[in-house]
């Protein structure tokens, strides 16, 4: 997804078709794609670099990389019983500011101004509601396999450095499911245990709730994807609503299949990057693994210390040793 944020659905699809990669099933690339498509929907200028099928070498930073691996250190370095002051100071200590964005970049400035969390989050910041506190969450789940309630939890004294409401239960949304993907049967399962954390009566669970049942009604994603961005349509591509009722749908209507997942989280058009890694950090943990296909050089690349290069496999083992007995 790296390649095509920012770009539209439309001219998402335009450029898979035009390279023979629709549906999608394979890394987006250049080579054999047309002028005036490129020149009409040019690729995300920070990502194309190293994120194409002809000049990835190794996992490229993201931001959407460098939270997970803030959650491991706080739980590394304070245990479960870390707090949202330790991951500020966390923050602080080892986040460049130049890799924060939206919510987190103001909730930054708020803490360099000397405010406090929780009143980083609401200080002069109009993107509380939107992915960021979502994209960090994933670690928190994987410590507590088969523990939604506590995964959750642990999400939320993160996200309330930077979130409130929506933006709070999409990080305890996607908690839970990557808590539930590590022990169930189904991606039905899974959205059902992140529901079982969002407020009943909240936007959040409401649009979850449609998304997943569109998918398991709609035998065509492309439809499921027409009636999300007919209810959602007016939201910020990465607002949290939208782009976590995408990431449920296309687990449903993946069905386990890893690649479809994936797929039909990028070419929603929204959160490219961000809900195409959630969908598949969970529907990895289903299938016990990633296909080979999308195998990748060992070697993590980071602005945060300790981490650039770090291999998977080290990275798995650290996480594992986090894990709720």
């Amino acid at each position: 997804g790296k390649p095509v944020e920012k770009i539209p659905r439309t001219g998402i699809r335009e450029i898979a078709e035009a390279t023979g990669n629709w549906p999608i099933r394979g890394w987006f690339t250049a080579e054999g794609l047309p002028d005036e498509v490129a020149e009409r929907w040019p690729w995300n200028r920070r990502s194309a670099v190293n994120s194409l099928a002809e000049n990835i070498d190794g996992i490229p930073e993201d931001d959407d990389l460098n939270y997970p691996l803030l959650a491991l250190s706080v739980l590394e370095r304070h245990g479960r019983g870390f707090s949202t002051d330790d991951v500020a100071r966390l923050w602080l200590d080892e986040l460049p500011a130049g890799r924060t964005f939206t919510a987190e970049r103001v909730a930054y400035r708020n803490l360099l101004d000397g405010v406090e969390p929780p009143r980083t989050a609401t200080r002069r910041n109009p993107f509380r509601e939107w992915i960021g506190a979502l994209i960090r969450a994933d670690v928190y789940g994987w410590v507590n396999p088969g523990d939604p309630g506590t995964a959750a939890e642990y999400a939320w004294r993160d996200a309330r450095l930077t979130h409130t409401a929506n933006g709070l239960y999409g990080a305890m949304f996607a908690a839970a499911m990557c808590a539930s993907s590590m022990v169930a049967g189904s991606a039905e399962e899974v959205v059902e245990a992140g529901l079982s954390v969002v407020p009943p009566r909240s936007r959040l669970h409401r649009a979850v709730r449609q998304a997943a049942e569109d998918a398991a009604r709609e035998d065509d994603f492309e439809r499921v994807v027409d009636l999300l961005h007919e209810r959602h349509g007016d939201l910020h591509w990465v607002h949290t609503i939208n782009n976590a009722a995408l990431i449920a749908a296309a687990l449903v209507h993946g069905r386990g299949d890893f690649t479809a997942t994936v797929a039909g989280a990028v070419a929603g058009g929204w959160d490219t990057d961000s809900a195409g890694a959630t969908a598949g950090s969970i529907a990895g943990a289903l299938n016990g693994g990633v296909p080979s296909q999308w195998a990748l050089r060992d070697s993590l690349a980071s602005s945060l210390t300790g981490f650039d290069g770090i291999g998977l496999e080290q990275l798995a083992r650290r996480t594992q040793e986090l894990m709720h007995p």
